[in-house]
């Protein structure tokens, strides 16, 4: 019995002294095959418990056992390490060639605003922001479109339970300041809007719009044709041309409907812009007194224009893109594009 155990012992240093030179997957496999292969110390030693006596068997039995954990927890380890070794050389190989690092790029839409945003700036309008839920006040009411007013219809937004919605144009920014402030004021409202829109090449329920106001003494219609023109030959080039068109908006008085010549074919006609040679791009007008009486301006004194345009719609323009809905899948073959 004393030899069995002292092999025991032999076995277990011997492993342990191996074990130490252990560094690759195939010397790790030696050494399992070693001691506890079918053919292995260890698997030998069992075979010989029949040389035991029967009321020694009990030790030296606990002892192999202990002997076949020790070995199987050590190899365990081993594999561990090995593994992570290969790994880190697999990171940190030299002689392969370096990772490509990708950096985000602003998204189109981000781009036109602020491109947008940096046109009317240097006109010297300032940028404001506003909450995108708002109250039917400050959406429809304070913009003369009173309950019931048909104008609501084209218009129709989100409704939450509270009573509030979601707004349908930064419009309710402008009134806002001009609660705030008095004249003169000059202001763009860029931001996110919501309509029950159903989704298709040109609608979605979540676009984006940029407002403009300015509101002082003598303003006048020439003066928001001019700031226009401005804009659509510093966005479009020198040879861009606009028309305004008679419209209707309930915050405007007179109104109008503004178009740019058409990007594509330059005014001669296309499929983009149906032959006309023009493409909408969005309304404007003189404020109508009747908004003015809502944020205590004097209309007998002070006069002023406000203007919008979808963001999207520019976008589309810039870009020659035709379907709306591409700004928003988030499908990073179109976006990486820009």
């Amino acid at each position: 019995m004393a030899d069995i155990l002292d092999d025991i012992q032999t076995i277990k240093e011997e492993f342990a002294r191996d074990a130490e030179g252990i560094g690759s997957p195939d010397s790790l496999e030696e050494l399992r095959i070693k001691y506890l292969g079918r053919k292995g110390f260890i698997p030998s030693c069992f075979k010989r418990l029949n040389e035991v006596d029967a009321d020694k068997k009990p030790l030296v039995g606990s002892e192999l056992n202990i002997l076949k954990k020790f070995a199987e927890d050590k190899l365990a380890e081993l594999s561990r390490q090995t593994a992570a070794k290969g790994e880190t050389a697999k990171k940190f190989d030299a002689s392969l060639p370096g990772f490509r690092r990708f950096f985000g790029k602003k998204h189109p839409l981000t781009k036109v605003m602020n491109e947008l945003v940096s046109i009317f700036s240097s006109m010297g309008f300032e940028v404001v922001e506003g909450p995108e839920i708002e109250t039917d006040y400050y959406n429809f009411e304070a913009l003369n479109i009173p309950e019931n007013h048909p104008a609501k219809n084209i218009q129709d937004t989100f409704y939450l339970n509270n009573g509030m919605l979601l707004r349908t144009h930064t419009s309710p920014v402008q009134v806002r300041v001009m609660e705030k402030r008095k004249p003169p004021i000059r202001i763009i409202a860029p931001g996110r809007v919501f309509r029950k829109d159903t989704p298709d090449a040109t609608h979605t329920p979540v676009f984006h719009q940029i407002e403009g106001l300015y509101v002082d003494k003598g303003v006048t219609l020439a003066e928001l044709k001019g700031v226009i023109l401005a804009f659509a030959k510093r966005l479009f080039g020198e040879d861009m041309e606009i028309r305004f068109r008679p419209g209707y908006f309930p915050f405007t008085e007179p109104s109008v409907e503004y178009d740019f010549l058409c990007m594509f074919c330059k005014g001669k006609g296309c499929r983009v812009c149906k032959n006309t040679g023009w493409v909408e791009i969005s309304g404007a007008g003189m404020v109508n007194p009747a908004v003015f009486r809502y944020v205590d301006i004097n209309p007998e004194i002070y006069t002023g224009y406000a203007f919008g345009m979808g963001i999207d719609r520019i976008a589309m323009f810039k870009y020659q893109i035709n379907d709306i809905r591409l700004f928003f899948e988030n499908d990073i073959r179109f976006l990486e594009q820009f």
